[in-house]
């Protein structure tokens, strides 16, 4: 039986892009909801292109058991990956799905992790402080904003000359290459 995903997107959905094609060639993982807090997300053009179910949850309904468990499961979830999705987790749903959500993070954490943390934000903090390398961090999600164990990073370096984007688009490559393979082994590793 398959491992049926949801994917949790907050924004454009270039990861969640890529890791439903990854799986549209494994069948032992199935991607079958894609959950956005943001109508207008372009992440849910993306999946109804490629023939993934979606849902519109705004914050309230989302901090909700009643309103988002029958969601998942009617969608037969077994595992979540957040990826670029800003909100925090509720404490019931990582109850229901205990290091069954995972999350992709642009920073080698604990670097630049927590709440305002994210997108551009953490590539500037990068570049104010001088680092000499970045990367990607993804982590099992707990109660705590980006504060779950690590489960792998992946790193770049930084030049004296990279700009915010120069800097945004060597993440990117890493979260290209790497993240839907670290979920097909956490999933792996959790049969």
């Amino acid at each position: 039986m398959p491992t049926n995903i949801a994917i949790f997107v907050s924004g454009s959905g270039t990861n969640c892009e890529n890791i439903i094609r990854y799986f549209a060639q494994k069948p032992e993982v199935n991607v079958t909801l894609v959950v956005s807090n943001k109508a207008e997300a372009y992440a849910l053009v993306r999946a109804e292109r490629l023939g993934v179910e979606r849902a519109v949850v705004n914050k309230a309904d989302f901090n909700d058991a009643e309103k988002l468990m029958p969601l998942l499961r009617r969608h037969h979830v077994h595992f979540i990956v957040l990826a670029g999705f800003l909100l925090m987790v509720p404490d019931f749903l990582l109850q229901a799905f205990p290091r069954r959500i995972v999350n992709i993070h642009p920073s080698l954490l604990p670097k630049y992790g927590g709440r305002g943390m994210w997108g551009h934000h953490v590539h500037e903090a990068v570049k104010a402080a001088g680092d000499k390398e970045t990367g990607i961090t993804i982590h099992y999600v707990s109660e705590v904003c980006d504060g779950g164990k690590i489960i792998a990073q992946f790193r770049t370096t930084v030049t004296p000359d990279d700009t915010p984007d120069d800097i945004a688009a060597k993440v990117h490559e890493l979260e290209q290459a790497h993240f839907p393979q670290v979920i097909e082994q956490v999933i792996a590793n959790s049969k």
